[in-house]
């Protein structure tokens, strides 16, 4: 779905709350959709400047033997050291950001719409540059229960949980929300009707 005004949103929401599956129903629906999760990944991989900034703070041990960053072992550190957390955030999400935001401009020059899939936008400070922020869900029962499908215990799950902003804030501080408790017809419904309701509204702006 593509018009000469496109829409660009940011998707955020907890860890295991559904942020990919509404990323997949709005690629459905026309949308170019960038995982600012994938597009770390690659900005992390050796040869590329990030990758040098992360191994020669955290050092060879976060390394795999083939000299790519273990992002398991990189994990282990930082969720069980804020300040480590802290370190590799300042490290990564600026250029995250920034090629985020010229995936973005492209998208917007071309009349194309988009989403990005940012789970930590508001632990970032990147409120800026989005038509709507849509905040995905889910009880936290439903989290723990995909977590330990991931592989990880419930001592870890409750590391990632706590490493990020609490749920309810992040749903008050974004423009609108969407909670993923029922099935994926439910959200794809949910989602739907969210789209409606910000085209109308910016449509009313216009």
């Amino acid at each position: 779905m593509t018009s000469q005004q496109p829409i660009i949103l940011g998707i955020t929401g907890g860890i295991a709350c559904g942020k990919t599956e509404a990323g997949r129903i709005l690629s459905a629906e026309g949308f170019k959709v960038l995982d600012s999760d994938l597009l770390a990944h690659e900005l992390m991989a050796e040869g590329q400047p990030v990758y040098q900034k992360v191994a020669e703070y955290f050092g060879e041990a976060i390394l795999s033997e083939d000299g790519e960053i273990d992002r398991a072992r990189l994990g282990e550190r930082v969720f069980a050291d804020s300040q480590a957390r802290e370190a590799l955030n300042r490290l990564v999400h600026p250029a995250v950001i920034k090629a985020a935001q010229e995936w973005m401009a492209t998208c917007r020059a071309a009349g194309q719409d988009a989403a990005v899939l940012v789970p930590l936008l508001f632990e970032a400070g990147w409120t800026d540059g989005w038509d709507a922020v849509i905040c995905v869900t889910a009880p936290e029962e439903q989290v723990f229960q995909c977590l330990e499908k991931r592989g990880l215990t419930q001592d870890e799950a409750r590391k990632r949980i706590a490493a990020q902003m609490p749920l309810a804030e992040k749903k008050a501080k974004a423009d609108f929300s969407i909670e993923n408790n029922e099935s994926l017809e439910a959200l794809h419904s949910g989602m739907l009707n969210l789209l409606e309701r910000i085209r109308n509204e910016r449509n009313n702006d216009e």
